[in-house]
């Protein structure tokens, strides 16, 4: 399917005065401000332990993530439906809306256990700018298009947690940790009133009643098709790490490694790694495909984890940073380049339903991979062993869910994509 330079169907008449480039931008701060919910806070996390009565170094402060993806997971469920029924746009301010709730709430929790409630409900607001953005991607884009698309949505994105955690540092040096989540507040009213610029792309005929009966139907046509399903599961691994170790990254360079002054660079740093690989994908993925790229990298990722774990169990799980570092940048560099395509594979087949399956995929991926991720929070232990045991558990788990899709062969898809072969 051929781009115009707003990215939308010019045959039905879609394009409006937004261009491409703010439309790039637009869905990507939408990604971002879901991203700042925990970026910003991160370097908090010392001054959160003592305000709310933790002891120095306590791993529970990690629940917030985990309680954040949670909520992300259920809303999932929630806005697929709802902007596969009234649109995209007026789904998105109402995730808005429940977003700012949250944080709000968030910056006056008395406690550990109101900020996990707190952080649940901010994390079901901060679902519906996922769920709508991938639906609006599908909306306007097919194939390695699509692919390319979410790969430069990515790259503008990834601004934010490269930034971010700079951001909350100087907060905190000057304020509350709670002004922190104020941050946020402030920043999901100013993409609320950028939103309203959005041209709607759900098209008429895509449009599908919310009742139990049709959400039921629209998960049945997920359900029953193989390659949707593999993918979903194999990103809902590979992100289970990730979660984890943002749930653990302050812990694991301030006190393992002994850098908190220099953690929001580390951070920032790797989460450049991650901007970079995904604008290569946007390059690489047109010449090689999306499903080739994903097979390729999915086994760089198995050998550079079974280095990592190697290595660990050598050091008595505590390496030389850099030596750690270059690790975790490899990992970050294959996910960058397998989660675009996985989902571009996934949602290929979904065009009558695209916000319902990105509604379970978004869901089944934060949901199980936040359940995972609780595994290795628990299991940390002051070294990079059960991070390292993670990359390389969890990524076999990955690359077997891919081998059984390649048995999909006799699914019979909405909108058969070759280019994806």
């Amino acid at each position: 399917m051929s781009s115009t330079s707003a990215g939308l169907d010019p045959v039905r008449g879609r394009v409006r005065s937004i261009g491409r480039a703010e439309l790039v931008g637009m869905l990507a701060m939408a990604m971002a401000v879901g991203a700042l919910g925990i970026d910003l806070m991160l370097p908090a996390f010392d001054a959160m332990r003592a305000d709310l009565g933790l002891a120095p170094g306590s791993n529970a402060i990690a629940g917030t993530v985990t309680a954040y993806f949670l909520g992300l997971a259920a809303g999932t469920l929630v806005y697929g439906p709802l902007a596969d029924r009234f649109g995209r746009r007026p789904t998105l301010l109402a995730s808005y809306a429940v977003y700012a709730v949250g944080a709000l709430a968030s910056a006056l929790a008395p406690s550990l256990t109101v900020l996990l409630i707190t952080r649940l409900i901010w994390g079901l607001g901060a679902a519906g700018s996922r769920v709508v953005v991938m639906a609006v991607v599908r909306d306007a884009y097919e194939g390695e298009e699509m692919s390319r698309a979410i790969s430069h949505l990515m790259a503008v994105f990834i601004v934010v947690p490269v930034f971010a955690p700079t951001v909350g540092a100087g907060i905190v040096a000057v304020a509350s940790w709670r002004w922190v989540f104020g941050v946020c507040v402030v920043a999901v009213a100013l993409m609320a009133a950028w939103t309203l610029r959005l041209p709607e792309t759900l098209r008429s005929e895509h449009r599908i009643e919310a009742g139990p009966r049709q959400i039921a139907r629209a998960a049945g046509i997920v359900a029953s098709n193989r390659t949707t399903v593999a993918y979903t599961l194999a990103m809902s691994s590979l992100y289970a790490v990730f979660i984890s170790y943002l749930g653990t990254a302050e812990n694991l360079f301030s006190r393992t490694f002994d850098q908190a002054a220099r953690f929001p660079l580390i951070f920032g740093g790797l989460a450049a790694v991650i901007g970079v690989a995904m604008l290569l994908n946007a390059r690489i993925v047109r010449r090689v495909g999306s499903r080739r790229l994903s097979n390729v990298v999915l086994a760089a990722y198995l050998v550079v984890a079974s280095v990592m774990v190697i290595v660990a169990l050598i050091t008595g799980g505590r390496p030389p940073l850099f030596a750690f570092l270059v690790g975790l940048a490899a990992m970050f560099g294959c996910h960058a380049l397998l989660i675009p395509n996985m989902n571009s594979i996934a949602l290929a087949p979904m065009a009558e339903v695209a916000g319902t399956a990105s509604s379970l995929m978004g869901a089944s991926q934060l949901g199980i991979g936040a359940v995972l991720a609780a595994l290795l929070d628990r299991a940390y232990d002051g070294t990079v062993t059960p991070l390292s045991l993670g990359f390389l558990g969890y990524g076999v788990l990955a690359s077997a869910l891919v081998l059984w899709a390649r048995g999909a062969a006799r699914d019979a898809p909405l909108s058969p994509d070759p280019a994806l072969q």
